[in-house]
């Protein structure tokens, strides 16, 4: 009768002839993951300072909606400090918005010189797995053929 061939033993070997490099896989995580932590610090800053800016937006706005709503001896006293309290806001507006762009803008630059940075390494990741990896197999193949 006709035995079949044990296939796990031949994948084994197989297997065993091809050396695999965790410490590139390594390599790549730990990339990856302080790179994300940097991004992350970016974002986060943003967000701060997105908050404080809103939060005395608001304050001054309350502030001035405060001195707006007290009673006026002159009917047209209503009127004008309606006036002054639409023109201070369209200002503070600008300001805010400008101060908004200043913190949209810096992100951007700060996430731009990552994304260069992890570039670099991981060109320099891979060029180097590449060349372990073309170095062992060609010791395999020469213990393969020997």
């Amino acid at each position: 009768m006709a035995q079949t061939q044990d296939f796990t033993a031949m994948m084994k070997d197989m297997m065993g002839a091809f050396p695999v490099d965790t410490k590139g896989m390594e390599d790549a995580f730990k990339t990856t993951a302080s790179m994300s932590e940097k991004l992350t610090a970016v974002a986060l800053e943003a967000a701060e300072k997105s908050t404080e800016l809103s939060s005395q937006w608001t304050k001054e706005t309350l502030t001035k909606l405060s001195d707006m709503s007290k009673a006026k001896a002159e009917p047209a006293d209503y009127a004008k400090a309606m006036t002054d309290f639409a023109s201070a806001q369209a200002e503070v507006a600008a300001e805010n918005m400008a101060a908004f762009a200043e913190i949209a803008k810096k992100v951007q630059m700060d996430t731009v010189e990552l994304m260069m940075a992890a570039g670099k390494d991981i060109q320099e990741d891979a060029s180097a797995a590449v060349k372990k990896a073309t170095d062992d197999l060609t010791a395999a193949a020469k213990k393969a053929g020997a």
